[in-house]
């Protein structure tokens, strides 16, 4: 007898129709036969997809909760499929020393709705290795704040707490964790945005120019040095956020054989060029910046990264709207990503069957999540079941998020969420939440 069971689910790699059976959080039958349980929830037709993963998210608890705080965050996250989420570390404090990352986890695990992991921030080697044993997500360094001796002491670094985890691990080899990385060079970035502050001070008509001050070429240079940097030392990297044609071509995977490497793009970067500054200003700052249509990221390069995250990274309204150079960078999009990609699938420019690899598997493989990212026997029960048809417009008084700003406001979209479920539990139905 299970828990619960999910009857008629589309399955988007079977034909027909499923019934999957829960019990004690976990997947526990899939069969095209009816099966028992104590409770069920007619899908009528629709498709079930894992849960989605972000691996990239940025919720501002602790320290900024006026932003952002883990309760709205989870919430936002589950109101657009997802069941799990990683945040990154540059909070208040940073969770770049052992304390800061238990307190961290001990404020989220009250507050979130659904799964999280957490990427820790860089410090010394000793803080590092506390750390390591805290079962972080990932190390995140941010390339454009430091300089290329620093990048490359920190790598040495990572090799070493990586080696000496499958050292002392009792002969069970431990897979070694990843450094995320943020890919812009800092002394790009200096010389061009002392160049153009020179140039346009704070002139709100020329915020394209803000793609300028962050080059293309800043991205690139970062890329290629952290490739070399994971082949010397033997380091997994994930590389952050890709904003352009050139950066995703010097990681061509055949090119690079020889390092273990992932991909992400986000939402805004999939669909917005810097042309979006004539119309939203500083509310599209992020970094890295929207770049030059033709050497922006598109949908027709979808097929060639390994998974999307969403940089969720809001602010107050009065953050984003101090002016060119002094408005905080970054844009909430967990409530609108899948929807957009939904749209493209309905309009023939992706294959329905990227989202599940793009948004659960390839985010459990890298990022060492057991049990989740498959619709499989043994997998945790999480779910998001979509309705292709359903049709709307985005409209940010229904998003739980504490972001007042969107740039997808009124994008009308075909496909959405209409039910999040985590361990087997309903988090979201239709927009309400099921506390």
């Amino acid at each position: 007898m299970n828990d619960l069971l999910l009857k008629n689910c589309k399955l988007i790699d079977k034909s027909g129709l499923y019934y999957i059976g829960i019990n004690n959080t976990k997947i526990a039958e899939i069969s095209k036969q009816p099966l028992k349980s104590d409770d069920e929830i007619d899908v009528m037709g629709k498709i079930v997809l894992p849960g989605l993963i972000d691996p990239h998210v940025h919720f501002r608890d602790p320290g900024l909760t006026y932003k952002e705080d883990f309760k709205t965050g989870s919430l936002a996250a589950a109101h657009g499929g997802f069941t799990c989420v990683l945040d990154m570390p540059n909070t208040v404090p940073s969770t770049n020393t052992a304390k800061n990352f238990k307190e961290k986890k001990k404020i989220v695990a009250k507050k979130s709705v659904i799964d999280f992991g957490l990427h820790a921030g860089v410090n010394n080697l000793k803080e590092l290795e506390k750390i390591a044993k805290l079962n972080p997500a990932s190390f995140k360094i941010f390339m454009d704040l430091y300089d290329p001796i620093e990048i490359e002491e920190i790598f040495k670094n990572i090799s070493l707490i990586n080696n000496n985890n499958n050292n002392n691990s009792n002969n069970e080899l431990k897979k070694p964790i990843p450094l995320t990385l943020h890919c812009e060079n800092k002394e790009t970035i200096e010389e061009n945005t002392i160049r153009y502050k020179e140039l346009i001070h704070n002139n709100e008509d020329m915020t394209s120019h803000y793609s300028d001050a962050r080059p293309s070429m800043a991205e690139s240079t970062a890329v290629f040095y952290a490739q070399l940097l994971a082949f010397k030392h033997k380091v997994p990297i994930h590389i952050c956020h890709i904003s352009t044609k050139h950066a995703l071509k010097i990681l061509n995977p055949v090119a690079n054989s020889f390092i273990d490497f992932t991909t992400e793009i986000t939402p805004h970067h999939l669909f917005f060029d810097n042309t979006a500054y004539k119309k939203f200003g500083t509310l599209v700052k992020t970094n890295p910046p929207l770049r030059p249509k033709g050497k922006n990221i598109t949908t027709d390069d979808l097929s060639n990264i390994d998974m999307i995250g969403t940089d969720h990274a809001p602010h107050s309204l009065d953050e984003k709207q101090k002016g060119l150079w002094d408005s905080s960078p970054g844009i909430p999009n967990l409530e609108t990503a899948l929807p957009l990609l939904l749209t493209q699938v309905n309009r023939g420019n992706m294959d329905i069957k990227l989202i599940p690899k793009l948004m659960s598997q390839n985010p459990a493989k890298r990022f060492n999540i057991a049990n989740k990212g498959k619709i499989g026997i043994g997998y945790d029960a999480d779910f998001c079941i979509i309705d292709l048809k359903k049709e709307g417009k985005f409209n940010i008084d229904t998003f739980y998020s504490k972001a007042e700003y969107s740039p997808f406001e009124n994008w009308k979209y075909q496909g959405i969420a209409t039910m999040t479920i985590s361990h087997g539990n309903v988090i979201i139905i239709d927009d309400e939440y099921q506390n």
